[in-house]
């Protein structure tokens, strides 16, 4: 099966998952405070449905476009804009006649749940996995800076160790990227010497010029020998994939990144390597340095798990008894919400240019791995869902923040908004809706047509 197929089986069954659940946030309230749902929908039905099923009161479906899904609340101005129903009077069942403490309850209950899921799907991995982590301040040189003009950018070097980020300890190396996304400022160690640095406001930008070197910040990695092109000049030279090079002309090299100044020095010369095989075997290898200061290879890979063994980090795992899990999800999903709400900030900051990187349906479902993976498939489910709880909570009428705001004006002024005004209110957020969503998706096209 192919990768893309995978990514796009687990979308659709993510977000079928999540848009049943923010539903039945709605849908169970409204029934508990006798209102009348008149239906239910996984995506929208305009014109027809893929299947519909009236049981009781409520029409439950499932319609072909993919954009969302719904529940019909009766005396209620929402997507469907009935207002025709509106100009009768009020029956006890409807929306519009209970409390203004139900209807608020009602309108909270879709990202309440999404919020809800994110914890419990949070709970149950550190439960059942644990953390694994590399500790950030076990780093034994530092930091590797693959992408110099980025890391130029941001002020740092290979060798520097991450300390903090707006004053907040860097406890996860792999959380690093994150943490300066969002943050302003970096502190940082240098030959002893802690430097606080301002993150450039513009820092995003220079990341999504080209994504594939966003991750330009990696722990510094041994000179693993990985494959040997058959073209190369050294292929008959003795060299054996995994073998680890230790020194280059006699001058030691214990990372990868310390080979290129050396080579530089022996282009077009023949020099000898020395290796070390089998994690203890030591063996001089002669070979030619190309005219562009390389060996001809490609770097292997190394498991941080032997680099730990080396000396060179330090893995840590933590596991969770089911009590622990409660606290332990619920921190990861309030970090994670304030992690988002703080990526909006400089979303909605234009010198940030951090606009440019919003995405619609292609860069969610690049956050499933192309291969099965339940553990990624539960992740990205439950930061899809904060994802979900944050836009719907949003002050834009249309979405379940913009009834919120009126009926939490309607709490505080005693008065209650006109039908009509409601109406306007909702075309409005609709066609609010229509424009982010062309730009988000807008985005995806022009990444993949251009980039």
């Amino acid at each position: 099966m192919s990768p893309i197929l995978i990514k796009t089986i687990q979308f659709f069954l993510s977000l079928s998952l999540l848009i049943v659940l923010h539903e039945l946030g709605h849908f169970i309230p409204a029934k508990l405070f006798k209102t009348r749902v008149e239906k239910f929908y996984l995506f929208f039905d305009i014109k027809f449905s893929l299947f519909k099923k009236k049981i009781g009161e409520t029409v439950y479906g499932i319609g072909w476009l993919p954009l969302g899904g719904y529940v019909k609340i009766s005396g209620m101005i929402d997507e469907s804009m009935d207002t025709e129903a509106m100009k009768e009077e009020p029956k006890e069942w409807e929306f519009r006649s209970k409390p203004t403490w139900q209807r608020l309850i009602i309108m909270l209950g879709g990202v309440t749940v999404n919020f809800i899921l994110a914890v419990i799907i949070y709970i149950g991995l550190a439960y059942s996995y644990g953390d694994k982590f590399i500790a950030a301040d076990s780093l034994k040189d530092g930091i590797w800076v693959s992408e110099k003009r980025i890391g130029d950018k941001l002020g740092v070097v290979t060798g520097d160790k991450i300390i903090a980020i707006d004053g907040e300890k860097l406890v996860e190396f792999g959380k690093v990227f994150m943490e300066i996304i969002n943050g302003n400022t970096i502190t940082i160690e240098r030959d002893g010497n802690v430097i606080e640095k301002e993150i450039p406001v513009d820092f995003i930008a220079t990341l999504l010029e080209n994504e594939n070197r966003i991750r330009f910040l990696s722990p510094r990695m041994p000179f693993v020998v990985g494959e040997i092109p058959v073209e190369s000049n050294n292929k008959d030279s003795g060299l054996e994939v995994n073998d680890v090079i230790v020194s280059i002309a006699d001058q030691e090299v214990a990372y990868f990144d310390q080979a290129k100044q050396i080579l530089e020095n022996y282009k077009g010369q023949s020099i000898e390597l020395t290796v070390k095989r089998n994690k203890n075997e030591l063996k001089q290898i002669p070979v030619v340095i190309s005219d562009s200061a390389t060996i001809g290879i490609r770097l292997g890979g190394i498991t941080y798990e032997d680099m730990e063994g080396l000396g060179l980090l330090r893995v840590e795992t933590k596991k969770y008894t089911f009590l622990e899990s409660i606290p332990a999800g619920i921190d990861k999903g309030v970090n994670t919400l304030s992690g988002y709400i703080k990526q909006m900030k400089k979303v909605f900051n234009p010198e940030t240019g951090a606009y440019k990187g919003v995405g619609g349906f292609a860069a969610i479902g690049g956050l499933f791995p192309g291969t099965w993976d339940w553990v990624a498939f539960w992740n990205a489910t439950a930061f899809i869902s904060i994802i979900l709880a944050f836009m719907n909570i949003l002050p834009i009428p249309a979405l379940d923040g913009g009834h919120v705001t009126f009926l939490l004006y309607e709490m505080v002024t005693g008065r209650k908004p006109s039908d009509k005004f409601l109406e306007y209110a909702q075309m409005i957020g609709f066609f609010i809706l229509i424009a982010l969503l062309l730009f988000a998706n807008g985005n995806d096209v022009y990444k993949w047509l251009f980039k």
